[in-house]
């Protein structure tokens, strides 16, 4: 073969290749799943999904930005801990990659975003560029955020503007070489950052369009339940299936009757949802909790409805990986499983468990102080890797409810390794499908994971 028809099958080949890679990666619209006709949303006929519920319709900008700041959790992710809200220094661990620090969105002048114009502050939300022109990372949600409205948008920015200036700089980001180089993220988005405004389902209700919304543009819940693949995109096959996060596993929320949400009454999914706790099914701890003390608890009634619906329709997706799977257990409902090791088989469990967890969560795992310490039926002790209970353990977990707050302390730094193993296989076996087996040493590895 002559050098030049080689070098034609080289460049057909890597263009076959590069063809296959668009196929299997590209994310695309999150809704693509779902049948019916979308529409752009001048053009939508029905009940607009976008902005705030029709209670704060009338609101000013300021109120209408708060509203749509906290469904967007901007907090979460722009306070870090010991910080002052929005101010930024969160760090985000991302393996091989590097460390990012988030960025100070308060309105101060020099350190924040006092000084960005309306265009700056859409573009960094529609297209992730900074004031700078700079590529932001996709630790900003702005593949979601790219499907907010430019109204909604300059709301959240109205609202921002009207908190008090904080002069604070973050750390300097630590990215390894490539990640470093900025324009290399053209290329990421080509793949994984949607090309348009959300477009609503004219064929699906309005309580699903709207869920569709508060899901995809504002909560970006993907960003967390949905795992990534080596080039750090969501893999839409695998949409809510699951992912690990900060060290917690984000539960597989599809429809599945087994690993997802399927089996879930609508009281209870609504309940987890807006206070954290799903009676019977898990309480949220960690970055989840975070989600419900910063965002979903501030959510009216009707839009934590319409994310219940949207999240009942996207595709059911059973044991996929593994990554975040936890089975639903196998006993009749009302009657979870609390068969008690013997003191003899796991006596350095039963003796952590005696002296720190008993008196909060009793021994038939009912809970005593609150229905969030109850263990019966949680996804949390039907882990048999027992992950969250683990990090449950070594952080503790706090979370604000209607009534005041659930607080749980850090035992990480009171007991060793070896304890915290021991006391997370005896819950596991008592309260789980099935015991898991935890060593000192994964103990030590999931410290290094906070």
């Amino acid at each position: 073969m002559s050098p030049s028809r080689k070098l034609i099958a080289l460049v057909v080949v890597l263009l076959a290749m590069a063809a296959v890679a668009w196929l299997l990666l590209r994310s695309g619209d999150p809704t693509v799943f779902a049948s019916g006709k979308r529409v752009h949303l001048a053009d939508f006929r029905g009940t607009n999904p976008t902005g705030v519920p029709p209670s704060l319709a009338g609101a000013d900008l300021v109120a209408r930005g708060e509203y749509l700041t906290r469904a967007a959790d901007c907090a979460a992710c722009h306070t870090a801990p010991g910080g002052k809200p929005f101010s930024g220094g969160l760090a985000f661990k991302l393996p091989m990659i590097g460390t990012l620090y988030s960025t100070n969105i308060t309105p101060d002048a020099e350190t924040g975003i006092g000084a960005w114009s309306d265009e700056e502050f859409v573009r960094a939300l529609h297209q992730g560029i900074g004031k700078d022109g700079k590529h932001l990372y996709p630790a900003f949600p702005y593949t979601s955020y790219t499907l907010m409205t430019r109204s909604d948008a300059l709301a959240i920015k109205a609202y921002l503007l009207s908190l008090k200036p904080i002069k604070y700089t973050p750390p300097p980001n630590d990215i390894s070489f490539p990640f470093n180089q900025r324009n290399l993220m053209w290329f990421w988005n080509v793949l994984f950052k949607p090309e348009h405004r959300f477009q609503p389902n004219a064929d699906q209700s309005p309580d699903w369009n709207r869920g569709a919304y508060l899901v995809e543009a504002l909560g970006h819940c993907g960003d967390c339940h949905t795992p990534r693949n080596l080039l750090y995109g969501l893999k839409s096959h695998q949409k809510f299936a699951g992912a690990m996060i900060q060290g917690w596993k984000a539960y597989n929320i599809t429809p599945d009757q087994v690993w997802g949400i399927g089996d879930w009454s609508d009281a209870q999914l609504k309940g987890y949802l807006s206070g954290g706790h799903a009676e019977g099914r898990s309480s949220a701890a960690g970055p989840m909790g975070e989600v419900v003390d910063n965002s979903l608890r501030f959510l009216s009634d009707v839009d934590i409805g319409a994310m219940a619906t949207y999240l009942r329709s996207v595709p059911s997706i059973g044991n996929a990986e593994g990554i975040a799977a936890v089975q639903t257990p196998l006993v009749a409902k009302g009657t979870p499983k609390v068969a008690f090791l013997d003191a003899a088989i796991a006596p350095l469990g039963l003796h952590v468990f005696e002296g720190a967890c008993a008196s909060c969560h009793s021994f038939d795992g009912n809970g005593v102080v609150s229905s969030h310490a109850s263990f019966l039926g949680s996804r949390t002790m039907n882990d048999p890797a027992g992950t969250n209970a683990t990090q449950a353990i070594l952080q503790g977990a706090h979370l604000r409810v209607a009534h005041g707050e659930v607080f749980m302390p850090e035992f990480g730094n009171g007991y060793s390794d070896a304890e915290i193993a021991a006391v997370v296989n005896y819950l596991t076996s008592n309260f789980g499908i099935r015991a898991s087996a935890l060593t000192p040493n994964e103990i030590v590895k999931r410290r290094q994971e906070n």
